[in-house]
């Protein structure tokens, strides 16, 4: 029998993405936000509520970009879930990490984590129900060492969940079966 437990973000493990934006001043601002998911195809929502200065960014410069923290670079993506970009505008100088400017959107691509998507802001969802920011990926790139034959390889790529129950992260990466097709045999 199951035994009732305390009520917390219950869906995990949950991403560790890392939002990044520029600041008025051009300075680069990155948050940690692991309540975020895909939409559609190519539209990603991101649970943010608006006192946070990567959504006023998001706001003024109509852009962001989301990469997927890896296991090479956990202590810089709690760092960047610890401190606001409210209190602390060279966070990101702070974090030892490096940028690109994105050529598609008035966004910093950061170059250590392994996958990023360039996003435009389609709007701002602040009903009690609605899901935050949301963006139009408009190009996803990934570093050289994550691919096989030009396709993401979750098992090089030791991106990193964050689990809410014990606040800790861990390492994805063994496959454990083949989506649409395990199941074909229940379907008789």
């Amino acid at each position: 029998m199951k035994k009732n437990i305390n009520v917390t973000e219950a869906i995990f493990p949950m991403p560790v993405l890392m939002i990044a934006t520029y600041n008025s001043d051009n300075s680069i601002n990155v948050m940690n936000a692991a309540w975020g998911t895909m939409i559609d195809r190519d539209v990603v929502g991101l649970n943010l509520t608006s006192t946070h200065k990567t959504v006023k960014n998001i706001k003024e410069r109509k852009a962001f970009t989301v990469s997927i923290a890896d296991a090479l670079h956990v202590k810089e993506a709690d760092y960047f879930g610890m401190v606001s970009g409210n209190n602390t505008l060279d966070k990101f100088a702070k974090s030892g990490l490096s940028a690109t400017k994105s050529t598609l959107v008035d966004a910093p691509i950061i170059n250590e984590f392994p996958i990023c998507m360039e996003c435009e802001f389609i709007e701002y969802q602040d009903n009690p129900y609605g899901i935050g920011v949301v963006g139009k990926v408009v190009n996803v790139s990934a570093n050289p060492e994550v691919l096989s034959n030009d396709k993401v390889d979750i098992s090089k790529l030791n991106a990193i969940a964050f689990d809410p129950y014990t606040h800790g992260y861990y390492k994805i990466g063994e496959k454990v079966g083949n989506a649409f097709q395990d199941g074909i045999s229940l379907k008789k």
